[in-house]
């Protein structure tokens, strides 16, 4: 598979699953965009890997991961918030919101935890593997999570649900 056929059929997934993990569309779309940059230097290497979908998952967790090194340098501001946009004031909608931005709060690995084990559907071995640490870290991390979570949701049961359909 060519770099290009990647792009068309393996780039909107990614793109997807970096929205999710990152909370929101413009940090996943920068994430994304340098992944497919050091990707396309290496795609060579890259396309004989067993799972290239996997490599660059875990180079985008990575990208995720690293980003505030990264980004240090420059002084946050508030988000601006589009004139254009309607609040949408369905339940679903409400409760997605709620749950993304208390996503937001966790510390980043524990976030890649949650979204690679239900947003990404991958066991604790895989999530392992990508994020270079053991299984029982990965639950660590995981139990951690859904443990603050649990506190400040009123309805815990709903992780599940909220996040496999969050996007």
């Amino acid at each position: 598979m060519t770099f290009d056929e990647w792009t068309r059929s393996g780039l909107p997934q990614l793109l997807r699953f970096a929205t999710v993990l990152c909370g929101s569309a413009h940090l996943a779309e920068d994430v994304v965009q340098d992944v497919a940059i050091k990707a396309h230097r290496s795609w060579n290497r890259i396309s004989e890997v067993r799972s290239p979908d996997a490599y660059l998952r875990r180079m985008v967790v990575n990208e995720y991961l690293s980003w505030r090194r990264k980004w240090s340098r420059y002084v946050p501001r508030a988000d601006v918030v589009p004139a254009d946009v309607v609040a949408d004031h369905a339940e679903q909608t409400a409760d997605r919101a709620h749950l993304l931005g208390e996503l937001a709060r966790l510390p980043r690995r524990q976030r890649a935890v949650l979204v690679l084990r239900y947003y990404g559907g991958l066991s604790d071995n895989e999530i392992a593997e990508t994020l270079g640490c053991s299984p029982g870290t990965v639950r660590a991390h995981a139990s951690r999570a859904l443990a603050a979570l649990r506190i400040e949701l009123k309805n815990p049961a709903a992780l599940t649900t909220e996040v496999t359909h969050a996007y």
